[in-house]
């Protein structure tokens, strides 16, 4: 897999100090499982937090805070770490575990124009679904109001700036005015996160957006 386009350094650096809503957390957590260069990038943000740590003052724990943490971690077992792992699973292991299984799983909603959805359940500051886009199909003419962040999972977009594959993630703000198109051969299925409501130019997308919570 060839991955072009990548995490920005904010989102990398905001997900390793745990900043990022929920919905952004997945789309990250989920992009970095699949890029060599992200996760290293990750790592090196990580290594900056726990320098400044070590800074930082000293706080006193309770007597019993190993203890627990150690009954936390044995409580999880090593199994669970071996059954995330699956080849022939599309969805990384960070999605499986949202979705409740990989593709066969996902309960799909009608979106228009072929297209369909599934909203996956995360804190209310931001929302995150998974996508599937016909293959030669479109999502309607849109721009933001916040930022959305857009995971391909399978198959391969286009839109007014550039080409965006499986792995890519493209980051989009208030100044990204697009109209993806899915590649013809393969249905496009993305992971989507979005901070708020989309802004769609035709009247159809505007009367269902409060339908579709998009």
């Amino acid at each position: 897999m060839t991955i072009n386009h990548h995490l920005n350094d904010a989102l990398l650096m905001a997900y390793s100090a745990g900043s990022l809503p929920e919905a952004f957390s997945l789309v990250v957590a989920t992009h970095i499982s699949m890029c060599d260069e992200c996760r290293a990038r990750l790592a090196s943000f990580d290594a900056v937090g726990g320098s400044v740590l070590e800074e930082c003052d000293t706080v006193a724990l309770d007597d019993d805070a190993f203890a627990a943490t150690m009954a936390l971690i044995d409580a999880a077992g090593s199994e669970a770490i071996v059954a995330d792992f699956d080849a022939d699973a599309l969805f990384p292991a960070p999605l499986r575990e949202y979705v409740g299984g990989d593709l066969n799983a996902v309960k799909w909603r009608p979106a228009g124009g072929g297209v369909r959805q599934a909203i996956l359940k995360t804190s209310a500051d931001a929302s995150v679904r998974l996508i599937r886009i016909p293959a030669g199909a479109s999502v309607p003419d849109h721009g933001h109001r916040g930022t959305e962040l857009t995971l391909v999972l399978q198959g391969a977009f286009r839109d007014d700036e550039d080409r965006f594959g499986p792995g890519d993630v493209e980051v989009a703000d208030e100044h990204l005015h697009h109209t993806p198109v899915a590649e013809e051969g393969e249905d496009c299925i993305c992971l989507a996160a979005t901070d708020a409501p989309l802004k769609f130019n035709a009247l159809l997308p505007r009367l269902a957006q409060p339908f579709l919570r998009i």
